[in-house]
């Protein structure tokens, strides 16, 4: 049990590892535009970043809101969860964490034009280092998300195990309180 509540931080860190390493990629990219290394980082494996970021700067028009405004703060939550030992933080990290995760999935969407034929959609995937990058984030939240459902079910199933025990107690003292302390009915006598 204690493996599978420790494998729930897996989500978050990989969205927060992802995040900053976008967010450094696009910040040394400023300061040295020639480098090839830094656009090959900045467009093809980090590319989901640049389109989510372009879709919340609608919304938010703050500069690295992705880092600071959402992956931080999932990841400080998940961390508070680790330490504390709170499946509440864990809960709430690892929803949002796949919350965001689906937004970057579907912020690619969004940035690709569509073409339909035949009634079939087409589905935009990045390819390359970008899908793997994509693929890792998405799939270790899912994972994260998946175990903290399957240890709340756990956690459900012990108590529902305690209610049961319980309720068995109580109705065997009924029982035997009713019959007697030796099995047989008693009448009072006159």
């Amino acid at each position: 049990m204690n493996r599978l509540f420790k494998l729930q931080f897996l989500g978050p860190l990989a969205l927060f590892a992802a995040t900053l390493s976008a967010e450094l990629a696009a910040r040394a990219l400023q300061y040295a535009p020639s480098s090839e290394l830094l656009w090959f980082l900045n467009l093809k494996m980090f590319g989901i970043f640049q389109r989510s970021d372009a879709a919340l700067s609608y919304l938010v028009p703050i500069d690295g809101f992705q880092f600071f405004g959402i992956a931080l703060p999932i990841f400080a939550l998940a961390c508070v969860g680790l330490a504390a030992r709170s499946r509440l933080s864990f809960t709430v990290a690892t929803h949002l964490s796949v919350a965001y995760a689906g937004f970057l999935v579907l912020s690619w969407q969004a940035g690709v034009p569509s073409l339909q034929e035949a009634s079939l959609a087409t589905i935009a995937v990045p390819s390359g280092v970008g899908l793997y990058v994509m693929s890792t984030i998405l799939g270790t939240c899912l994972l994260s998300f998946a175990i903290t459902h399957l240890l709340y079910f756990l956690a459900v199933g012990k108590e529902v195990r305690a209610l049961v025990s319980w309720l068995r107690r109580v109705s065997s003292r009924r029982t035997s309180h009713f019959f007697g302390f030796r099995g047989r009915i008693v009448f009072p006598t006159a």
